[in-house]
């Protein structure tokens, strides 16, 4: 039997149905329309097709109330597990699934489906990505969300999806990385002399000697302790990691040199984007565009009120004069002399989408 004629069959016994139970039965009118609408009901569901459930696991390192989560992470599982086309992300966050290492590789293997990754962790898999973390490389939030919505972002994306089997959904800046230290850093010649921790990456250390500071690498973990003691002159990072692990106790100066921009890329195993239905990859596209939009504002807010903090308690100095430009001058120059022939493409392409 065709299903127009099942349907046909199955409506004409709902209309006999309330025929009978309005006419020759006991049934009440109300009971004899619920009876007619459970039928309906019956035929509506087997009309439309049926979107198959995904469970999606979305690993990541941040806890729930810094801004990735609350206004990246978040907002993609809330928006589409709400569109209505059987999505279901998990969120598993404070590397319950393992440190930025160990996740990305369980991507790569399918053993995690979604992740929130920093560029510069990436470039393990693919050096190329590496590029998105130097120092002013990006001019503002504005400048990376038009690289990575613009056709420029597209061969980086593209290489790094053939060399890992992983493809890159979004990405946005989680904060300028800022310098801290116990005297203000306005020039590059105020570096001169100081010990100052960056991460144990290769991008940040190129980005160290691009701008003139003696690096030394010290574990997140271990930053306060270094400062402390002194094994450690300054640091530099985003303002909310800066007021999250308390240095205005042990540094008195926060001088704004926005000399990075910290990255987050959103990568899923490709696998299993090609697994999901078009309805779905539409849904789980436009949440994390609208994290991409979002998550910087947050961040922006957060900020602002970091400085007002410091500014009105006094716990520490802003320097605000910075100059920028001497730093840039004497970083571009520096990375395009020590970035392979890819990286630079990259760097140009970048650049390409500045205002």
């Amino acid at each position: 039997m065709s299903t127009r004629s099942r349907l046909l069959g199955t409506a004409a016994a709902a209309s006999l149905l309330l025929a009978a139970c309005s006419g020759g039965s006991s049934a009440s009118p109300s009971a004899a329309e619920s009876m007619a609408e459970s039928a309906a009901a019956s035929v509506a569901e087997s009309v439309a097709p049926s979107q198959p459930e995904v469970e999606l696991t979305f690993a990541h390192s941040y806890t729930d109330t810094q801004p990735q989560v609350a206004c990246g992470a978040q907002i993609i599982a809330d928006e589409a597990n709400g569109a209505g086309v059987g999505l279901n992300i998990q969120l598993f966050g404070n590397n319950q699934l393992g440190d930025d290492a160990a996740r990305i590789q369980s991507v790569v293997s399918g053993d995690i489906d979604i992740d929130l990754q920093g560029a510069s962790a990436l470039s393990a898999l693919y050096a190329p990505m590496g590029t998105v973390d130097g120092a002013f490389v990006f001019d503002d939030s504005q400048h990376m969300y038009r690289f990575f919505t613009s056709d420029a972002s597209d061969a980086l994306t593209q290489g790094f999806l053939d060399e890992t089997g992983v493809r890159i959904l979004g990405a946005w800046n989680t904060g300028a990385r800022q310098f801290t230290a116990n005297k203000p850093i306005r020039t590059p010649d105020d570096l001169q002399g100081l010990k100052m921790r960056f991460p144990p990456s290769p991008q940040f250390l190129l980005n160290a000697a691009a701008m003139g500071a003696t690096a030394v690498e010290v574990a997140y973990s271990d930053l306060y302790l270094a400062l402390q003691q002194g094994t450690v002159d300054g640091q530099e990072n985003p303002l909310v990691n800066i007021k999250a692990i308390n240095l205005p106790e042990v540094q008195d100066y926060v001088s704004l040199s926005s000399h990075q921009l910290s990255s987050n890329l959103v990568v899923i195993n490709d696998e299993k984007w090609s697994s999901l239905t078009p309805e779905q990859q539409a849904a789980l596209q436009a949440a994390v565009e609208k994290a991409m939009v979002e998550e910087p504002k947050c961040v922006e807010t957060a900020e602002a009120d970091i400085l007002d903090e410091f500014r009105s308690g006094g716990q520490m100095q802003v320097i605000d004069d910075v100059d920028r430009e001497a730093f840039r001058a004497k970083a571009e120059p520096y990375l395009r002399d020590h970035f392979s022939a890819e990286q630079v493409t990259v760097l140009d392409a970048i650049r390409s989408t500045a205002e």
